[in-house]
């Protein structure tokens, strides 16, 4: 694709979500509240985990943990921008701003598709074989699988950086999405982008999809673990904590594949999709994991202090 003005450019324009203008304050309110809340709920949880001494050596409260952690990040780097969409004038964003968002969008979410998976085989390990977890499963095992977690996605996310910001780009600037991210960022390269188009469908494919895969394996044998469990209690607290984790990884991984796993078209569902793993799942999150979750409903009371809680779960 040849452009006819060679000026490099210097900054993009994000065109946000299209909306009504008469919701501009409703929308610049509830993402605000989205935002708010989000870093509350996850900095709770962290805080929770922390502090509490029968979760913070647990291996599925760690990777919990650095969820939290992994969600505040993404929100941070999305939700903010998002809102200026909300708000009177055009609000550019610099060109290193763009490298530095789609970096560590891609930073965070890979770490996060990488810790989904952590957290399903430790599930697997805890049901399927309880007698074996203390060995197989521990804290500094399971700190040591944090850390290459954030390895791998780190170098998943310079990849994705490096490939995309590799072009020129000498205009137009307008970036028609909320914000820096490959598919729409590539539309205004003055270059071929066939290369970047199927490196970033392999390399994303293929951790979404082994990602997905044994995330799949593991609760299938999960859920046939649950179901040779004789008493119902037994079945319903087994359910209950795979639960939460079950409905995290469906509301991430659906959009994500809807996203990146597909031809490549300008679909205005795409933002509306990319909500999810965005602002949705971040806030979700903690919601999810305290409502399904049963010990840390009682590390929290444990916390705040609540009368009649005894120290064991």
């Amino acid at each position: 694709m040849e452009r006819v003005n060679s000026t490099l450019l210097t900054e993009f324009i994000l065109t946000g979500i299209p909306y009504p203008p008469q919701l501009r304050t409703f929308l610049f309110v509830f993402f605000l509240l989205i935002y708010v809340l989000t870093q509350l709920g996850n900095l709770l949880i962290l805080i929770t985990v922390w502090v509490d001494p029968q979760l913070h050596a647990r291996p599925m409260y760690i990777f919990l943990g650095v969820l939290s952690i992994v969600d505040m990040g993404i929100s941070s780097i999305i939700v903010p921008r998002l809102m200026m969409n909300f708000t009177l004038g055009i609000k550019p964003i610099p060109f290193a701003g763009c490298v530095a968002q789609l970096y560590f969008y891609h930073f965070l979410g890979s770490t996060q598709c990488f810790l989904y998976t952590l957290m399903a085989y430790d599930r697997y390990l805890a049901i399927c074989q309880p007698l074996r977890y203390p060995v197989l499963m521990n804290a500094k095992l399971s700190s040591l699988l944090v850390a290459g977690a954030w390895v791998a996605g780190s170098i998943h996310g310079a990849l994705q950086a490096i490939l995309t910001f590799r072009l020129p780009y000498c205009g137009p600037n307008q970036v028609n999405y909320f914000f820096c991210d490959i598919p729409a960022v590539l539309r205004l390269a003055c270059a071929d982008t066939t290369v970047n188009e199927l490196v970033t469908f392999v390399d994303i494919g293929v951790v979404v999809a082994s990602c997905f895969s044994l995330i799949l394996l593991s609760y299938i044998q999960i859920i046939q673990a649950i179901l040779r469990i004789r008493t119902a209690d037994g079945r319903r607290r087994a359910f209950s904590t795979c639960g939460a984790h079950v409905t995290v990884v469906t509301v991430y991984y659906v959009p994500c594949a809807f996203i990146y796993l597909r031809p490549e078209t300008n679909s205005p569902l795409d933002g509306a999709a990319a909500l999810f793993p965005t602002a949705i799942t971040p806030f979700l999150n903690p919601l999810i994991y305290t409502l399904r979750n049963q010990e840390v409903k009682l590390a929290l009371k444990r916390l705040i202090g609540s009368p009649g809680i005894k120290s064991e779960v």
